[in-house]
């Protein structure tokens, strides 16, 4: 079906690469205020409550802007909304940096969260919809490579910036401090993201719905590698018409009110962050200080972590198309488990309460290589290949729109896991460890039980439940 040739790899490499930009924003975006916290919650005289919603608050721009960008992008097409999610990144990192207190930080920070949002549907979408079967996991999985590479760049920047300035708090260039210099960094990405929007042509599949045949068959021939375009169009034409004759422009069905297959992509999504990923992340400075490092310690294993993250997820790009997606699923969740399920033991035996909180050798050691081996088996697997599963499980007609609804479920469960995890710790760090393990055994279950396999698979094979479910192998 596809051309081999270099030529048409590079191309096809090309426009997934510029789509995953949007990625890397939304890397950047969460990550970013990691190092402004403390600085901006000084200046703004803020703390406790208020201080942890400053930080989780773009999540909920996030659930907003990944629920309405799938039906956005199947009126407009996918790249005007990455055009769209571009402008609300560059806004926002501009009005994060100026704000004056601690709501219209906030507000900016919930504008930016609908550009992430935005960003999480579109990309995979539209990545699924240009790639040629062969090769869709690993371009899919570009996604993924590029968030843990934004919140990578995000870490470099707020270091430097602050290492420039003296400190987070102190004024680094036009009279303004370091912190909020952090925030406007990602305007440079963002313009960046949406030049490159400008460049890339509409998915063939949405060019289709909209009856511009010459159009689609223009981007199969010239980067999907299609040979015999009227065949393919056909395909599509005859996937996209028996989707809307079953009703499927929506996503109700029998099943609680929803598809069966809408239900494997939501629980997918709470799955990918109820194993307590972004906790590692968000709060990695508590973590590695419970253990007995100093603060230049923690944020350094912090970046080494980030590393680590970004190294494992070339590797699932490596393996997605050779070994599969379920596989790949099943392994990480008995990696996830037994990682977690250590640190719950490991932190069962802490000494101390609250802030005093520390752990004896030699489970301090072990805490530190089982958060390790967790974030191994999340980024090698589920942190990538959850992302391309909802890029090519759904049928045609509702892939966009079923995208969104689970980019926001996964969004509302990154932010119940953020939000609840302070609580939790304050109990005890090995319930909450214990919890996440328990999570991840599920999520084994989960896959065994539900999660088709789409590998190699054309997207038109993607018709209903029954047909995905005989995929699995």
């Amino acid at each position: 079906m596809s051309d081999k040739g270099s030529t048409m790899s590079g191309r096809i490499l090309g426009i997934s690469l510029a789509a995953a930009m949007g990625g890397f924003l939304f890397g950047f975006d969460t990550a970013v205020i990691n190092g402004a916290i403390d600085a901006m919650s000084e200046d703004f005289g803020i703390s406790g409550f208020l201080q942890g919603f400053a930080v989780s608050s773009a999540l909920l721009g996030c659930v907003v802007g990944a629920w309405f960008a799938g039906p956005l992008a199947s009126r407009q097409g996918r790249v005007r909304v990455m055009i769209v999610a571009a402008v609300l990144f560059a806004i926002s990192a501009i009005g994060s940096g100026l704000a004056f207190g601690t709501w219209d930080l906030i507000a900016w920070r919930v504008l930016g969260g609908l550009g992430v949002g935005a960003a999480s549907v579109i990309a995979p979408a539209y990545i699924a919809e240009v790639s040629p079967a062969d090769v869709r996991g690993r371009l899919g999985s570009l996604q993924q490579l590029a968030i843990v590479l934004g919140i990578f760049a995000a870490l470099l920047s707020d270091a430097f910036l602050a290492g420039t300035a003296g400190g987070a708090a102190e004024q680094l260039w036009l009279g303004r401090e370091a912190w909020r210099w952090m925030f406007m960094a990602e305007a440079v990405p963002a313009t960046i993201y949406g030049l490159l929007a400008l460049t890339i042509p509409e998915s063939p599949r949405y060019l289709v719905d909209q009856h511009r045949e010459e159009e689609a068959a223009e981007v199969l021939k010239k980067y999907t590698g299609v040979k015999d375009t009227a065949a393919k169009i056909k395909e599509i034409h005859q996937s996209l018409t028996r989707e809307a004759r079953e009703s499927l422009s929506d996503l109700k069905g029998h099943s609680l009110g929803l598809k069966p297959i809408v239900w494997v992509g939501i629980v997918l999504a709470i799955f990918q962050q109820f194993v307590g990923i972004n906790v590692i992340f968000y709060y990695s400075t508590t973590l590695w200080r419970s253990v007995g490092f100093e603060e230049s310690q923690a944020l350094t294993t912090s970046v080494i972590t980030s590393v680590t993250n970004v190294l494992v997820t070339v590797v699932a790009i490596l393996l997605v198309d050779k070994v599969g997606r379920r596989p790949l699923l099943i392994f990480g969740s008995v990696g996830m488990t037994v990682s977690l399920a250590t640190m719950s033991l490991a932190f069962s035996q802490a000494q101390g309460t609250g802030e005093d909180v520390s752990l004896p050798q030699p489970w301090a050691t072990v805490a530190l290589v089982a958060a390790n081996l967790f974030v191994v088996s999340f980024g090698a697997t589920w942190g990538p290949i959850m992302w391309v599963m909802l890029g090519e499980m759904f049928p045609n007609k509702i892939r966009a729109t079923a995208i969104a609804v689970a980019s926001a479920v996964n969004w509302l469960a990154n932010f119940t896991v953020s939000t609840t995890f302070p609580t939790l710790s304050e109990i005890s760090l090995s319930l909450a460890y214990g919890i996440y393990a328990l999570s991840a055994l599920l999520s084994l279950g989960f896959v065994l039980w539900q999660v088709p396999e789409t590998k190699g698979r054309e997207l038109e094979d993607m018709t209903d439940e029954g047909r995905t479910r005989k995929a699995r192998t």
